[in-house]
């Protein structure tokens, strides 16, 4: 099962459909625009059932196959949402909305997956019923787990739910997955340190909280070296620190730290947060400020079961003729919560030598539709074969 023809026919359809969401980028929920371009397409596709406003803003179409014995129902993921980054790729089709692009290939996802809805909505070649998913707030917002309060699981029937990310540095096309343990726990600190500000030429009359907070970000790394398992995978990133004064002569009242910890265990997650808040307040203790620290858990770690991954793999391979194992990555995603629900599994499809995500001259790379499409298509028609 290579690529289907049938793709590579719809390919410019396709992609025109990918860079007119790439003009039009939309952040977190906001993102109606996006969803009702996707309910409006569903519908003319021909899909048996359209469902919009699932987690805010989510659309959900249903596909019924020719036969119904399996029993199964199949989920298929995309997510829709843009991040908060100046676009500076100068594409033809670049975004049109100051501050906001597709840094991150949701455009292409969105993109796939429609595709790969039309193509089973003219064929239905699989017993069983398909539920093609597109949710809104990936980055950041839990989009996923919203859509799942919201009763995507249960109000379908999903027995088991699946989805694809676009990868920059992997062959165009090529697969990558791993099963268990994929992507990391993401969680948020904010550390404010309060001392007492003055006069920058008298320190010995202030509590100075920069050179507390400076003493915090060091100890915060011990953490990682001396309290977690060396083999173990834990990342704390100290990403900004703001003090409440910006003058040059004046030590400041407070200082305030924010970053990210990346975990990949439940045990890892515990600890971290416990340590980064006994280091917090012993610090400031020390030198006599004090803390309060604001720590906010995030997406869960996002674990691939292992049944649900060698057949992942195994369509992968058919599409493209290889499917490699896939690094752990310390990023997050709101698939995680799918997953939590349901048996499935998350692949990466190979975006080619492109910028990375994230990045604002990062761009979808449209030659990897076919590729990413066919797998969509063919989880669903492998994973529910018609019975003889």
């Amino acid at each position: 099962m290579p690529p289907k023809n049938r793709f590579a026919e719809m390919q410019p359809e396709i992609a025109a459909w990918r860079r007119d969401l790439h003009e039009h980028p939309e952040i977190l929920f906001d993102t109606h625009r996006t969803s009702a371009l996707v309910a409006e397409r569903l519908r003319a596709f021909g899909c048996d059932e359209v469902a919009t406003g699932l987690g805010r803003t989510g659309v959900v179409g249903v596909i019924r196959g020719r036969q119904s014995g399996s029993g199964r129902v199949v989920g298929l993921r995309a997510d829709m949402d843009a991040l908060p980054i100046q676009e500076a790729t100068n594409a033809p089709h670049a975004s049109r909305t100051p501050g906001a692009m597709h840094a991150c290939g949701h455009d292409g996802h969105t993109a796939m997956l429609l595709g790969a809805a039309k193509y089973l909505c003219e064929t239905r070649n699989f017993d069983g019923t398909v539920v093609v998913i597109f949710q809104p707030a990936e980055e950041g917002g839990g989009g996923g787990r919203e859509m799942c309060a919201d009763g995507l699981m249960d109000r379908w029937g999903i027995t088991e739910v699946y989805g694809l990310h676009n990868w920059p540095g992997r062959p165009v096309g090529g697969f990558s997955i791993r099963p268990g343990t994929f992507f990391a726990a993401t969680d948020q600190f904010e550390i404010t340190v309060e001392g007492k500000g003055g006069h920058a030429a008298k320190p010995q009359e202030v509590i100075d909280p920069t050179l507390t907070a400076s003493h915090l970000v060091l100890a915060l790394q011990s953490i990682v070296s001396r309290n977690a398992d060396p083999v173990s995978q834990v990342v704390i990133s100290v990403t900004s620190i703001e003090s409440s004064s910006k003058a040059f002569n004046v030590i400041p009242s407070r200082v305030t730290l924010r970053g990210t910890v990346r975990t990949l265990s439940r045990e890892n997650r515990d600890m971290a947060e416990a340590r980064l808040k006994a280091l917090a307040e012993a610090t400031c203790m020390a030198y006599g400020a004090s803390a309060h620290v604001d720590y906010r858990r995030g997406y869960p770690v996002m674990v691939n079961h292992p049944d649900q991954t060698d057949f992942a793999a195994e369509v992968a391979r058919a599409v493209s003729g290889s499917c490699d194992e896939a690094p752990l990555v310390m990023g997050g995603e709101d698939f995680a919560y799918m997953l939590e629900e349901r048996p499935g599994a998350y692949i990466l499809l190979g975006n080619g030598p492109t910028a990375p995500v994230h990045h604002p001259e990062y761009d979808f790379n449209d030659e990897a539709i076919p590729a990413g499409c066919s797998w969509l298509a063919g989880m669903a028609e492998a994973r529910m074969p018609l019975a003889g």
